[in-house]
């Protein structure tokens, strides 16, 4: 059976590793749906949305001369609205949330990061004989 992009395909997830899964298709030929393919919002564990075993509907996306198959769950979804924007009014108030959320985030990393630096600091300066360095 040739595999053509732009297909939807039944598959069987046969393999899990941290940068996608791998999925039999008909035919017994096997594709990667990468992780970033498995679902629309961030994927930061696969195992939380596939599992070996099961049955997945996928979508070819591009097929190799070394005969590798790059598959797409999400793509594969019916979801016509997927990816398009609402009105301008929410747009722009969940922009508005998203800022918030990710000012308090970059605080917390930038103090997060300050602290990590000045343990560093610490202990690398008593190594070399820094300020705060024992003298013998």
């Amino acid at each position: 059976m040739s595999i053509e992009v732009g297909s939807k395909l039944q598959g069987k997830v046969t393999g899990i590793t941290n940068f996608g899964a791998f999925v039999e298709l008909p035919g017994g030929s096997t594709g990667l749906v990468h992780i970033s393919e498995v679902a629309d919002n961030y994927v930061k564990d696969i195992n939380e949305h596939l599992t070996v075993g099961d049955e997945v509907t996928v979508k070819v996306i591009n097929v190799e001369k070394d005969g590798k198959i790059g598959l797409s769950i999400k793509k594969a979804k019916d979801n016509p609205n997927a990816g398009r924007r609402k009105s301008n009014t929410t747009t722009k108030s969940n922009n508005r949330d998203r800022t918030e959320t990710f000012e308090s985030k970059m605080n917390r990393f930038l103090k997060d990061s300050e602290d990590r630096l000045a343990s560093i600091r610490k202990n690398t300066e008593s190594k070399r004989g820094g300020r705060g360095a024992k003298k013998g």
